[in-house]
């Protein structure tokens, strides 16, 4: 599992969801979810994006945003427009005055805002939890990116509004895959654009002998390698490795490896019950005192108390 599917690894248990959101002008509906990913795509009509402290854009038709939270902001079809509905953490809707909207938006399947026939329509998906694995890759991430549709092509869009308004077994599953591969799809469009500073790992993974290290390393963590072991399988003097790995991704292979045992860590400590002593064998660590040691002088908490932050704050 590369950084770059970690970063939507397991969405349902992290919290994801997607809507189509249909409106007549006037609209506007201001965003305080907190949500640390959320992806809108323009279907018809326009809209702008209003962050609070980035450039707003404007959404046309087959446009694309992504908006990296927890930063508010605001959709609407004029910048101007006063916002009529708020969304909150939780996924919890009010009017701006705090009264709730009890559902008076609901408009069937997966369908909110005034009229299904607007002349607006978008479809947005959100993730609502963070991950350390994931974290490495939206930190590289303005707060709010686009791609027009001149510069990137949508397959997905058709099949996205046929299956968003299905009531069907599994398909909470079938909708949590596409929204994957639509986030995907955007971010390899977005760092093979020049304006983006693709994280070093990300454009490592071009390189012929640095990129099979870093795959063998992001899919295999538990595998006891080495330096040694590494420059085998990538063909090369260990000297070689080394020194072509840290120039490349910006630290050596073995801190690189520690980092990513340890986020892959984090995460399986927050999403799952396992033992700590599962979490360990499975990222690579011999006890479950060697990865309190290593998680601790890197995160700064054991853990355990990493596991219980986490339950505090979960929505």
């Amino acid at each position: 599992m590369d950084a770059l599917a970690g970063l939507l690894e397991g969405p349902r248990a992290r919290g994801a969801f997607m809507i189509r959101a249909c409106f007549d002008p006037p609209w506007s509906v201001r965003i305080e979810d907190r949500a640390p990913l959320t992806v809108m795509l323009m279907v018809r009509g326009e809209a702008w994006v209003v962050p609070d402290t980035a450039e707003r854009v404007l959404l046309r038709p087959g446009d694309l945003a992504i908006a990296r939270g927890p930063d508010p902001y605001t959709c609407a079809d004029d910048p101007d427009t006063p916002p009529q509905a708020l969304i909150l953490p939780g996924a919890e809707c009010s009017y701006p005055d705090g009264r709730s909207l009890n559902g008076s938006m609901d408009l069937g399947v997966r369908t909110w805002g005034d009229r299904l026939d607007g002349s607006a329509v978008m479809l947005i998906g959100t993730y609502l939890w963070q991950g350390e694995v994931g974290g490495r890759l939206l930190d590289a991430l303005p707060p709010l990116l686009t791609l027009t549709s001149e510069v990137w092509d949508c397959s997905l869009t058709p099949f996205l509004m046929e299956e968003i308004v299905r009531d069907e077994p599994g398909q909470e599953v079938v909708l949590d895959r596409l929204l994957d591969l639509l986030v995907i799809a955007a971010l390899r469009a977005w760092f093979s654009r020049p304006e983006a500073a693709a994280p070093a790992w990300y454009q490592a993974l071009a390189d012929p002998v640095v990129g099979r290290v870093l795959r063998l390393l992001q899919d295999d963590p538990a595998h006891p390698w080495t330096v040694a072991s590494l420059a085998t399988k990538a063909g090369v003097s260990r000297a070689a490795l080394a020194r072509r790995f840290t120039e490349l991704v910006g630290e050596p292979p073995m801190t690189y490896l520690t980092g990513w045992r340890l986020a892959l860590a984090a995460d399986a400590l927050r999403d799952t019950g396992d033992t700590l002593e599962a979490i360990a064998r499975r990222v690579g660590y011999g006890s479950a005192f060697a990865l309190s040691s290593a998680f601790k002088r890197v995160y700064g908490v054991s853990p355990q108390e990493h596991r219980g932050r986490v339950g505090e704050t979960a929505p």
